[in-house]
């Protein structure tokens, strides 16, 4: 047998923005099981994450946690020097790390929007500048975006906005990346059953969303975290795209 034969192909590694919870957390559950090593990255919830990274270790798979805000560049440099210290190198980037304040126009909070604007627009600013300057070839940017975008509901003016900056930013960054062999992709979830969409909803509302896709049901995290495997992994030449993961309301 020769040497080449003996060598074990490096294992490809996914560090997951927002991974303690919802989405996020799901996304990194399901890319463990297709192989991936994960880092699990968290804004302040430690407790949640470690959870995160038991059950990836529990099944087998090897997971890592790391507090950063994603709005800091020092903490995302941070947080990639972490990952490529523990897995040697990153190769798919999950940037599901969010915040939503819902509110007319014209009655929001400038600090909620502020707020918003650090998270989903420079976090997401922050965290794609490392991974353009770090992912390896072969890689995935997979960045979230919303379909309430498109769907223009009232009350989710400024968080609507915010996704359209990410939109902008993935389509862009996609045609940067030239000649580098990495995609960049965003999804955007129609309503899905997680603490961000539920939070301050009553029944009724809830029931209302659940209705309108043609499929008549909430998404489930495991839902989005299926495309999220399908861009990190076969989807080679799917570049540059939003992928409405929303039961078909639009």
């Amino acid at each position: 047998m020769t040497e080449q034969q003996h060598t074990t192909p490096a294992r490809r590694v996914a560090l997951v923005t927002g991974g303690s919870r919802g989405i996020g957390r799901e996304s990194a559950e399901r890319l463990a099981a297709d192989g991936f090593a994960v880092v699990i990255n968290y804004a302040g919830n430690k407790t949640e994450a470690e959870a995160a990274v038991a059950a990836v270790t529990d099944a087998g798979g090897q997971a890592v946690a790391h507090q950063a805000d994603v709005g800091d560049e020092a903490a995302v440099a941070a947080l990639f020097d972490a990952a490529e210290e523990a897995f040697g190198g990153v190769d798919v980037v999950v940037h599901a790390a969010g915040v939503m304040s819902l509110s007319p126009l014209v009655d929001l909070d400038l600090d909620a929007l502020d707020r918003m604007y650090r998270t989903n627009i420079r976090g997401t600013f922050v965290v794609d500048q490392q991974a353009a300057r770090r992912l390896r070839t072969g890689g995935a940017i997979i960045n979230f975006s919303s379909s309430v975008l498109a769907l223009a509901i009232p009350g989710y003016t400024a968080y609507a906005a915010t996704k359209g900056a990410v939109e902008a930013m993935t389509l862009i960054l996609a045609r940067e990346l030239r000649g580098r062999d990495i995609t960049v992709n965003a999804v955007a979830p129609g309503p899905t059953a997680t603490a961000l969409f539920l939070d301050g909803k009553d029944e009724e509302t809830i029931a209302r969303m659940a209705a309108q896709p043609p499929l008549e049901r909430l998404g489930a995290p495991e839902d989005i975290a299926e495309v999220v495997a399908f861009l990190a992994g076969p989807a080679r030449w799917v570049n540059g795209q939003v992928l409405r993961a929303n039961g078909g309301i639009i």
